[in-house]
């Protein structure tokens, strides 16, 4: 069922020349619960309007700046293993340690998706890449699990402002018809992150594991100052609520309203994406370095492909995809070959068929989760910030159930985590042949 897509009131004149639309009203629920009615005038959305030129210039200075933090994330993941081993930590404890951060993003990241509805987008995304810098040289800093754990879990509740915030602002600057290009260029700044970070974190650790971390943080102060100095603020101050707002951060009647509304069946299809990829991704590493005996430069190189398949999977075939064959039909698409082509990487016994396999897998999801998104923000009832919080909670179930789900997998038997990723992946294509 068709539902109206939730916009802001564009500022006076932007859309100027293209054909007007009625006002919209719509209700909306207020922090004590009772509804009040708001008005939207949104612009026509058609196919035939291109992406306005101040637009694609802000995505591109976002997109670059996720490049930059990402960069950081990339630097670090090849070691993470290797740093968990020195410590004498094993596949449940690296399962722990990642699904103790998506715990904190799952708590967080509508309560930040909210509040960039409040107050705007770029305080709330400032704050989440200085979380992330700070933390990042706490875990560098760690000599203990426990040090680990305190510095991951603080990163969870920081740096979880950062994902909703980037999706809600694309939300605000693009069309309909635009929004799955633009979120699959987001996907396609993190992928490049993954390129390169992988490669240099493994040339760092050959000094110290921890050098990857303290890189990091620096590198995300160097995204605080793009972001402060070059990325505008998406929402005008009159789109942004005055006295008391209408919308409680907290409210979770309407977040469970939303599992019931056309988007729910969307944020539990990016659970099980989320999750599917975890299993997978979150015990990579500890699978070469255990099973192959590969050192962080060999464990870097397969990041480093994961992520120019994802960059190019993201920057080149998410848009013309979901336009061509519709969000949902990419969304079908994405979870089937997904799941059936981490099958082939139980019996890949050398390093060639083994990228083979895993660049396959990542090629084909790396459009699932921007068309997911893409289609949650069109039917989302609720604001794009807050919707798009809820989103991310959903990744953040994911990326708790793969993680645990993975490691415990590990450590009965090096093939069942892939098996279990693909089993997963097949529910998330035969739930989705009931969408519509």
């Amino acid at each position: 069922m068709a539902m109206p897509a939730m916009s802001y009131s564009p500022p006076k004149n932007r859309y100027r020349g293209m054909a007007a639309r009625p006002t919209k009203v719509i209700p909306r629920r207020t922090a004590g619960g009772q509804s009040s009615l708001r008005q939207f005038s949104p612009v026509d959305m058609s196919g035939d309007a291109p992406m306005q030129s101040s637009n694609r210039k802000n995505l591109l200075i976002l997109s670059f700046t996720l490049v930059v933090v990402t960069l950081g994330f990339g630097l670090v993941m090849p070691i993470l293993p290797f740093y968990m081993e020195r410590l004498g930590a094993g596949g449940i404890e690296l399962g722990l340690l990642v699904s103790s951060y998506a715990v904190m993003r799952l708590i967080f990241g509508p309560i930040w998706g909210s509040l960039s509805d409040r107050i705007g987008r770029k305080p709330i995304l400032m704050v989440g890449v200085l979380g992330y810098g700070i933390t990042m040289v706490g875990f560098g800093l760690s000599t203990q699990l426990w040090m680990m754990f305190l510095a991951r879990i603080l990163s969870g509740v920081l740096s979880s402002a950062t994902s909703p915030t980037t999706m809600a602002y694309i939300s605000d600057s693009t069309s309909e018809d635009d929004r799955g290009g633009g979120m699959g260029m987001l996907g396609a700044a993190v992928g490049l992150g993954t390129i390169f970070g992988p490669a240099l974190g493994g040339l760092l650790a050959e000094q110290s594991l921890s050098t990857p971390f303290f890189a990091a943080g620096g590198l995300s102060l160097l995204a605080l100052i793009l972001i402060f100095i070059f990325l505008p603020e998406s929402l005008q101050e009159s789109q942004l609520p005055r006295g008391e707002s209408d919308q409680c951060m907290l409210d979770l009647r309407a977040w469970w309203a939303a599992l019931f509304s056309p988007t729910g069946p969307l944020l539990v299809m990016a659970f099980i994406a989320t999750g599917g990829t975890m299993i997978f991704y979150g015990i990579l590493g500890l699978y070469a370095l255990e099973r192959f005996g590969y050192g962080t430069d060999q464990v870097g190189l397969i990041f480093m492909i994961l992520g120019l398949v994802t960059a190019i999977g993201q920057g080149l075939l998410v848009g013309p995809l979901t336009r061509h064959l519709g969000d949902l039909n990419v969304i079908k698409l994405g979870f089937l070959l997904s799941g059936l082509s981490l099958l082939p990487v139980t019996v890949a016994d050398r390093y060639a068929p083994l990228l083979l396999s895993i660049g396959f897998f990542s090629l084909w999801n790396a459009v699932l989760i921007p068309a997911i998104t893409s289609l949650t923000s069109k039917r989302a009832t609720l604001s794009q910030g807050v919707t798009m919080g809820l989103s991310n909670s959903f990744i953040s179930l994911g990326r708790i159930f793969g993680p645990l789900l993975g490691g415990l997998a590990f450590d009965l038997h090096w093939g069942l985590p892939f098996l279990c990723g693909a089993l997963v992946m097949l529910i998330g294509f035969f739930g989705s042949l009931r969408g519509r």
